[in-house]
């Protein structure tokens, strides 16, 4: 994780003597350690920061698998298939199953189109239900082959056997068997590898390529040589940032001092295809499920971290739905991008609102120059406003008497990062979904582009988008921190589309129905079709904090540990605080799993009480503010708890 003297007001390129982080920073040298996954961040530690970054490794990949019903669901589910039709208290025991797990909200129970409740499946016919039990057992392998982040890394500690396994199962997935990935684990050479009795068929370069990652992740040693280099006041060698399973071996060994990318270079030729082919998906989606309209304007988060992973695929998206491409200059770098005509593009241009993380803003400043350019040059495009979702919001807004109509990129104030939407929440400091979406508006109310553009406070422009806003897309490109394990996620995604939902209710536009939010996992090389946020939080919500592995592995790192699960907790509290996204299976299964439980309590509590204690309050304060109904005797359970760990911080004997 990241620390906060880079995050402090002041200059954001090029330190004065006025900016906070050189004032605390002085003359002393910052050595800052950092996970090889997070280039972005760590750039600005070194911009800001006058950083020297050590990078260390990710924890070991784990596959969810599946556990407690979703397990017995699985048995069910096989027991049905030797003899599908034979017993309808059968297909009641499974539908019951499905109801208790929560997964009727991703596996619907329906027939010609139909929607039947669990009640009346004795109505469904066997044909109905057999393609209900075929698609509950797809969604079952897809939650069981998911992957997470096991634990917490150990700074300098080699993987194990087992965790160098999972390592490399992450990495080649189906394209290695996992016999011989074993194999090459336990230091076999690449000649001695055997399945089944016989040379391993497979081509001789990946397994080479899996050996040679082996001895790389066994390299993590370095990461303690890179520091005391450093503390020595001497060299430390310079690579490329990232992450193993999507951008390969070269961001190993970890130890090295990372770096980033050109940022000239933006989208990559590979973004451009991966992103535009994520927003015709996206399109596609949208128009499925709103009789064929286009979205007038999609909101798309640009953050510093998967730009630089993916090598600009949000970018690419912004590009994809306007109906432009980069134009490069001789050297390769992009020069500008140019709208498609629109008898090639042979659909409307989408209007696209650019809310830019701080990190973004401030590392990309030649894209957030070019994005504007085209936005302005789409505004004055003389096209049908039906084809032209940009310049029938331009003219509208100008009827308005607002300036700066084609304005599309918005951030934080210059110099200032975050939406406070996390603190709010962490806190405990908000009343409605609604006045959390006023924090986010106030927060990211300023314009930048081209001429001097660089952070002027436009919020009538940004509310007018808001009011037109049908989709909000979120890139999430780490296995490690996805929408349900850190703040960010739900204070900026969430809370954008709690403040467009708000701007078309004050509007009049609340009939148009919900807005809608596509996330586009991009955590590995192979494409994932986009998914719609909630299905996303249940899938991660399954995949970690409610899985016994996840919890397990997370409970065995101590103190850091719990604050990680704690952490997660109020997560799921912001969730359901920004989107209204709060299923009651996973608030009972987390109190379950962390409070309820008397030994992974007791382990909670005895490594990190004050984030025990954390926890047992987002449990309270979900049930106190309507978001959670507790079963009996969960809600006195908890509050006991609590009064329990008030009595042991504060040094109450009984």
């Amino acid at each position: 994780m990241h620390g906060t003297a880079e995050w402090l007001p002041g200059s954001p390129l090029g330190s004065s003597a006025l900016s906070w982080p050189d004032v605390l920073h002085g003359d002393m040298p910052n050595i800052y350690l950092y996970a090889a996954n997070n280039p972005s961040e760590s750039l600005v530690a070194k911009r800001r920061g006058f950083a020297t970054v050590i990078s260390h490794n990710v924890p070991p990949y784990g596959r969810a698998g599946l556990y407690k019903q979703l397990a017995e669901l699985r048995e069910l589910l096989a027991d049905y298939r030797e003899a599908p039709g034979s017993s309808k208290d059968m297909r009641g025991t499974i539908v019951s199953l499905v109801v208790a797990s929560g997964l009727d909200e991703d596996v619907v129970l329906e027939q010609d189109g139909v929607t039947f409740d669990a009640d009346i499946v004795g109505d469904l016919s066997l044909e109905a239900f057999n393609s209900f039990t075929f698609r509950l057992t797809q969604y079952l392998q897809l939650l069981e082959g998911r992957l997470f982040s096991s634990g917490l890394h150990v700074l300098g500690k080699p993987p194990s056997r087992e965790e160098s396994l999972e390592y490399l199962a992450a990495y080649f997935g189906d394209r290695v068997p996992r016999e011989a990935l074993e194999r090459v684990a336990a230091g076999e050479s690449v000649q001695n590898v055997h399945v089944g009795g016989a040379a391993h068929p497979e081509a001789p370069s990946l397994l080479e390529e899996a050996q040679s990652i082996a001895s790389l992740l066994g390299q993590n040693g370095e990461e303690l040589r890179g520091l005391t280099r450093a503390l020595s006041g001497q060299w430390v060698q310079p690579a490329p940032g990232g992450d193993l399973l999507r951008d390969g071996p070269g961001v190993l060994p970890t130890g090295r001092n990372i770096f980033a990318l050109d940022p000239y270079r933006m989208p990559s030729p590979a973004a451009l295809l991966r992103g535009s082919r994520a927003a015709e998906s996206i399109l596609a989606a949208h128009r499925e499920q709103n009789d064929s309209a286009f979205p007038e304007t999609v909101a798309v988060n640009l953050w510093g971290l998967d730009a630089i992973k993916t090598k600009g695929e949000s970018v690419a998206i912004v590009l994809h739905l306007v109906g432009a491409r980069p134009v490069k200059e001789g050297t390769g770098r992009i020069a500008r991008f140019e709208l498609i005509p629109l008898e090639e593009l042979g659909r409307p241009r989408i209007d696209v609102l650019c809310n830019m993380s701080g990190i973004f803003r401030d590392s990309f400043q030649n894209v957030v120059e070019l994005l504007d350019d085209m936005f302005h040059r789409a505004a004055a495009t003389d096209e049908p406003e039906d084809a032209n979702f940009i310049r029938k919001h331009a003219q509208e807004m100008a009827k308005e008497g607002h300036s700066q109509t084609a304005a599309r990129l918005f951030s934080n104030p210059k110099g200032d990062y975050g939406s406070m939407v996390n603190e709010r929440v962490g806190a405990s400091n908000w009343e409605s979904g609604e006045e959390l979406g006023d924090t986010w508006s106030s927060r990211n109310a300023f314009s930048y582009g081209r001429g001097g553009e660089r952070g002027r406070a436009r919020p009538e422009v940004l509310d007018s988008l808001l009011s037109t806003t049908d989709r909000v897309v979120q890139t999430v490109d780490s296995v490690e921190y996805g929408l349900t394990d850190i703040q960010e996620y739900y204070a900026n995604t969430g809370a954008l589309r709690a403040a467009a939902e708000t701007a078309r209710r004050r509007r009049g536009r609340e009939g148009v129905g919900r807005v809608g939010c596509s996330v586009v996992e991009a955590t590995g090389r192979e494409d994932t079709p986009p998914r719609e946020l909630e299905e996303v939080l249940r899938l991660e919500y399954r995949s970690k904090l409610l899985n016994p592995r996840w919890a397990q592995a997370m409970a065995a790192q101590g103190s850091g540990g719990a604050f990680e699960i704690s952490q997660r907790m109020t997560a799921l509290l912001g969730w359901g605080a920004t989107t209204r996204f709060a299923p009651g299976w996973a608030w009972d299964q987390a109190a379950e799993t962390y409070a309820l439980d008397p030994d992974m309590a007791d382990r909670l509590r005895e490594a990190n009480p004050e984030a025990f204690r954390n926890l047992l309050r987002r449990c309270l304060e979900a049930a106190g503010r309507g978001l959670w109904t507790p079963g009996e005797g969960v809600l006195e359970g908890l509050q006991q708890l609590d009064a329990d760990m008030d009595a042991e911080l504060e040094g109450v004997r009984r």
